[in-house]
């Protein structure tokens, strides 16, 4: 397809943008139930209605989407930094160029490197678009373009909105069920050091013990629960993202880079970061079928 005809669109909700959701009304009454743990607390400091501390810590949430907190929060836990000089050398003029085609200020997404010898880029938070600096490295202009073009995609289908949301609202949940698997530790341990000569205590201990485990457990399958659905609607979006990139008019140069990554990954390698996403995403082959496919259906 030409570079003159390529298409603007690529703006806008779709069906995955919906499913993105899903995950975290599943993870919600979790949430509920760990920020109430955490309010029953906070109320011998702070006497605060539960709604209002409950809608607080979601709102919260929402500060991530801010672009002053990019780089003071969402970057430095992702470890994350600017473009290097020499990074940006390479990595700004193809951002330029998709920036371009869809008329946006450069400025409005914010780039990032992480440094890892993995071919990967994602996107995240309220305008980040994260780039790996073996990436940066390795993908000619046209690829990386083609990169960065689904990546924006993930952006223009909110789907980081969702994702960004259901990793705030994870960590009262996980904090807790941390907090609940020590706690059965130490429990576990005592019983063993100063109750191992009387049955009864031994029974009181082994009781805490469970209680302790059940209640991290509870937290934990609610974790676990909303992780699968979200890999299962992940691989959606990710069909999602490849499409808007088509329409973008970057179609071959994403099918050209997946090309690349099915080359360099290994059948057992998995990313190391983003693990709340490790298995979302289809294999790049089946990826570039389905572009190819889309192509020329445009064609």
């Amino acid at each position: 397809m030409p570079t003159q005809h390529r298409s603007r669109r690529g703006r806008g909700l779709g069906g995955s943008s919906f499913s993105a959701l899903l995950p975290v009304i599943a993870l919600f009454p979790v949430w509920l139930l760990a920020v109430f743990v955490f309010w029953v607390f906070t109320r011998l400091w702070w006497d605060l209605p539960f709604a209002q501390f409950a809608g607080g810590h979601l709102a919260a949430g929402f500060v991530m989407f801010l672009r002053p907190m990019q780089s003071m929060l969402t970057m430095r836990l992702l470890g994350a930094h600017p473009p290097q000089p020499e990074q940006a050398i390479r990595l700004e003029p193809a951002w330029r160029s998709v920036a371009q085609q869809l008329n946006l200020p450069p400025r409005r997404f914010r780039l990032a490197v992480l440094d890892s010898d993995e071919l990967n880029a994602f996107a995240c938070g309220g305008s980040l678009l994260v780039v790996t600096s073996y990436a940066i490295e390795v993908l000619p202009r046209d690829e990386m373009t083609g990169v960065l073009a689904h990546e924006l995609a993930h952006h223009l289908g909110f789907h980081t909105v969702a994702l960004t949301l259901r990793q705030w609202m994870s960590l009262p949940i996980y904090v807790l069920a941390e907090i609940g698997f020590f706690l059965e530790n130490v429990a576990t341990a005592a019983t063993r050091s100063f109750a191992h000569q009387s049955v009864a205590l031994r029974a009181v201990g082994g009781f805490v013990s469970g209680i302790l485990r059940a209640f991290s457990w509870v937290f934990l399958i609610g974790l676990i629960s909303s992780n699968a659905l979200a890999n299962m609607v992940g691989k959606g979006a990710e069909f999602d993202a490849d499409r808007r990139a088509v329409e973008m008019g970057f179609g071959k140069e994403l099918a050209i880079a997946l090309r690349r990554v099915s080359s360099e990954t290994s059948p057992t390698g998995a990313a190391n970061h983003r693990g709340i996403l490790a298995n979302s995403h289809p294999s790049a082959r089946t990826r570039m079928r389905r572009i190819e496919t889309l192509r020329r259906v445009r064609s």
